[in-house]
């Protein structure tokens, strides 16, 4: 079996893995890392959960250890979906650089200009960074992409659905024709096969797992149930949530939760709050440092229910979590696979449950052909109660007496405009009523029958007079 000594790793590298606990590669490291070291450009294809950032960052780490940064101009450039992954990123290279000076500077939103732009003044031996934010730098002019050596792209299939990949394709651009390229993804969309095909040279393909495949130590099953009423579905859902909850009782020592909607990560996580769980929200439109402290929350375990829109879904190295829950079926079938690979990382064991509706049908098949087996379905834990039927008329009982009754007189039928049929309209009344002279004085003053003199007079004639 292949350990990390292995590997022709430097010694200090070597050291802070040790001290990490790591003793033997997974298969993408195993794969990856000899490559890497060779200087030959990696493309590497596995599931996530399976230790791809440790598969570029050990080689990087190990072919930056001699060498000098320069001012404005970064040795490596690590490019990420979402700042959560970036940040990642950069806590293991604080993890395996421990007993090297080397230095990296984190781009990513939500941080000042200013205290970025002081680190790559310096000199960044690694610039980790997030798209849209590296090249806001580059458009100021306070970074030159001119002395990459190393570029590696993380997430490749996230950065397709986030829309980036033109800015990746810019970014490529600006770096030399000489740098190494690393590049990682889960799936291989074809617009992805078309860039690797375009900037990579030859590559040293590492593929440990059939694409978008879930891990089989992840114990899947769903809840498919139709609501009472359309207008009930989310309470009712959520209903189904808690008691999913509630039935895995202590097993459960923390999950993540996933919706399609930023609105419904804060609907849920208000729910759940009122009903007395220890939950928060993540996504997209929350301050930087508002994500940061829940997720070193949920990391430390003073946050048991994490709810999250898919900016969660990816990369989050979060070893323990038990249990994913699926609140809503994902649009796109990779990123369920995404979504329970939060769990039975690293060979735990883990379990995710989905709740499906009727609209979710498709594409909760879209998931199963994409794994290729069929989630067990589970009954739902909550009865959901059927609305009563509707009280029938009372049917009508002839009496036996009735002929002796004397009959109803009917009542006159209403005409169009409301009136009784028999009674003369209102509009005749007032006739009458004015042929007998009655009411009003039939002459009438002004522009009806009578026009006063005056108006068939010219202007001059009534000036004159």
């Amino acid at each position: 079996m292949t350990k990390f000594s292995d590997l022709n790793l430097n010694p200090k590298v070597l050291k802070a893995i040790n001290e990490a606990g790591y003793e033997t590669p997974t298969p993408i490291q195993a794969g990856a890392i000899p490559s890497a070291l060779e200087g030959k450009d990696v493309l590497g294809i596995a599931q996530t959960g399976t230790g791809k950032t440790a598969s570029f960052t050990l080689p990087m780490i190990t072919l930056l250890a001699r060498g000098r940064a320069r001012a404005r101009m970064p040795r490596s450039l690590v490019l990420c979906p979402t700042r959560e992954l970036a940040a990642q990123v950069a806590e293991n290279f604080d993890t395996y650089t421990k007993h090297l000076k080397l230095t990296k500077a984190l781009l990513i939103g939500g941080v000042s200009f200013k205290e970025q732009e002081a680190l790559i003044d310096k000199g960044v031996d690694v610039l980790i960074a997030t798209p849209g934010r590296l090249l806001d730098h580059f458009e100021r002019g306070k970074l030159l992409l001119t002395g990459v050596q190393i570029m590696v792209v993380d997430e490749a299939d996230r950065m397709l659905d986030m829309g980036f990949i033109p800015d990746i394709e810019r970014i490529f651009s600006l770096t030399p024709f000489t740098r190494q390229t690393l590049f990682f993804s889960a799936t291989m969309a074809p617009e992805i096969e078309r860039i690797t095909n375009t900037f990579l040279s030859a590559p040293a393909r590492v593929e440990v797992a059939r694409q978008a495949t879930a891990s089989e130590t992840i114990e899947q099953a769903a809840v498919v149930f139709k609501a009472s009423r359309k207008d009930r579905e989310g309470t009712e859902k959520r209903r189904v949530l808690r008691a999913l909850i509630d039935k895995e009782g202590d097993s459960c020592t923390n999950a993540i939760i996933f919706c399609n909607r930023k609105v419904d990560v804060d609907i849920v996580a208000k729910s759940l709050k009122k009903y007395g769980y220890d939950a928060a929200p993540i996504h997209g439109d929350l301050d930087q440092k508002q994500r940061m402290a829940t997720l070193d929350g949920f990391r430390e375990g003073k946050i048991r229910l994490l709810i999250a829109s898919d900016v969660a879904a990816r990369g989050l190295d979060v070893p323990s979590v038990s249990h994913v829950f699926n609140f809503d079926v994902p649009g796109h079938a990779e990123d369920y696979v995404h979504r329970i690979g939060r769990t039975g990382r690293a060979g735990r064991e883990g379990k995710a449950f989905t709740i499906v509706v009727p609209r979710d049908e498709k594409n909760f098949d879209d998931v199963e052909a994409l794994i290729q087996k069929q989630i067990p379905r589970l009954e739902n834990p909550v009865k959901v109660a059927k609305p009563a039927p509707r009280a029938k008329p009372a049917e009508k009982v002839a009496d036996a007496g009735a002929a002796d009754k004397a009959p109803v007189e009917k009542k006159p039928a209403r005409n169009a405009r409301g009136a009784n049929s028999d009674r003369p309209r209102q509009d005749d009344r007032r006739d009458d009523r004015r042929r007998k002279g009655g009411g009003r004085d039939n002459n009438v003053v002004g522009m009806g029958d009578h026009m006063p003199e005056f108006i068939a007079l010219s202007f001059a004639e009534r000036r004159a007079s």
